[in-house]
C-alpha cells in the first residue's frame, strides 16, 4: 500500500514538474497576473514582495506614483483599504518586447459595495528574473468616458 501511494505521488510530482515546465509565457504571465489579483484580494504582502521587482513602480488613476517594492505594496494595501469591493482583472492582450520582457494590458473592474462597477484599464510590464516571472511597473488609467 505505501508503494502505490509512493508510486502515486512521485507520478504527480512529475506531472506537475513537467507541466510547469512545457508552460507557455502566456499561460506563466497570465499566472503572474492572477497571482497579483489573489494577493491584493487577500492583501498578503508575502505573495505581493515575491511577485513584484525591486525597482517596480506604479502609477495609478489618481495620479499618484508608487517607487520601489515597499511605497508600492503599501499603496496597495491602502488602496484596497480606502476603494472597496471586489476586484477583476481580465487580460485583453500580452506583448513581447522580447524573450524576458513584457506588456499586458488588462481591463480592471472594481465592483464596489454599492452595486456600481468602476471600469479602467491596468497596462503591466513584466520581465523574467531568475526565471520568473515578475511585475515591474503598473499604470492604472480610468477612461473620462
Amino acid at each position: 500500500m505505501r508503494q502505490i501511494l509512493l508510486i502515486i505521488l512521485l507520478s504527480h510530482f512529475t506531472l506537475t514538474l513537467y507541466s510547469q515546465g512545457t508552460r507557455n509565457k502566456e499561460d506563466e504571465i497570465s499566472f503572474l497576473i492572477d497571482q497579483y489579483s489573489l494577493a491584493r484580494k487577500r492583501k498578503d504582502t508575502l505573495l505581493l514582495k515575491s511577485i513584484l521587482t525591486v525597482g517596480i513602480d506604479q502609477l495609478v488613476s489618481s495620479g499618484e506614483w508608487r517607487h520601489g517594492k515597499s511605497e508600492a505594496v503599501t499603496g496597495m494595501l491602502r488602496s484596497s483599504e480606502s476603494n472597496p469591493g471586489s476586484r477583476k482583472l481580465i487580460i485583453e492582450k500580452i506583448r513581447f518586447i522580447n524573450s524576458e520582457c513584457g506588456i499586458v494590458d488588462a481591463r480592471y473592474e472594481i465592483q464596489n459595495p454599492d452595486g456600481t462597477v468602476r471600469k479602467m484599464w491596468s497596462t503591466f510590464v513584466v520581465v523574467s528574473e531568475n526565471k520568473m516571472w515578475k511585475i515591474t511597473a503598473i499604470r492604472n488609467m480610468l477612461p473620462s468616458r
